[in-house]
């Protein structure tokens, strides 16, 4: 049997109407990839920087922090505690699962509302699933003010003795 070469017979409307509708799927195909290439193109040739905020935070003098004060920084997620010892500075997110603590001054303790963990105000667990104490952080005095780092954790026993 021969074959016989289809491009000499005759095509119906139809079939062009269906070759019509194939080439312009495939044409709209192809025109959302080259825009999807182009627009990815452009993003790798544009900076793709983190700016993360500063670890350093000014509080205050260490006159205006009264005895027994905790003052809770929360856009900074830090407290600032006045002991019988000096100043120190606690982390406020809970060693559990890294939920916000807040300070429940009823109770006297930073307490976890996700779990129910609790930590005294020098940040030892007090109940609750926490593994570990909440971080205290350094503390230093510049120019009169005295500036938490978040990113200098210290060990419990480290103040900033006031005069």
């Amino acid at each position: 049997m021969a074959l016989d070469d289809d491009l000499t017979f005759s095509v119906s409307e139809e079939e062009l109407a269906r070759r019509k509708m194939l080439t312009l799927l495939g044409a709209g195909a192809l025109s959302i990839a080259g825009v999807g290439t182009a627009v990815t193109s452009f993003r790798f040739l544009e900076p793709n920087v983190y700016y993360e905020e500063d670890t350093r935070v000014g509080v205050g003098p260490p006159a205006d922090i009264l005895f027994g004060t905790v003052l809770v920084i929360a856009k900074h997620k830090l407290y600032v505690i006045r002991s019988s010892e000096g100043i120190y500075a606690l982390s406020s997110v809970c060693t559990h699962l890294g939920c916000m603590t807040r300070y429940a001054e009823e109770s006297g303790q930073l307490a976890c509302p996700c779990h129910g963990s609790r930590f005294s105000l020098d940040g030892r667990v007090a109940a609750g699933p926490a593994p570990r104490p909440l971080r205290r952080l350094q503390i230093t005095l510049e120019r009169g003010i005295l500036v938490v780092d978040s990113s200098i954790e210290v060990g419990a026993d480290a103040f900033f003795k006031v005069a």
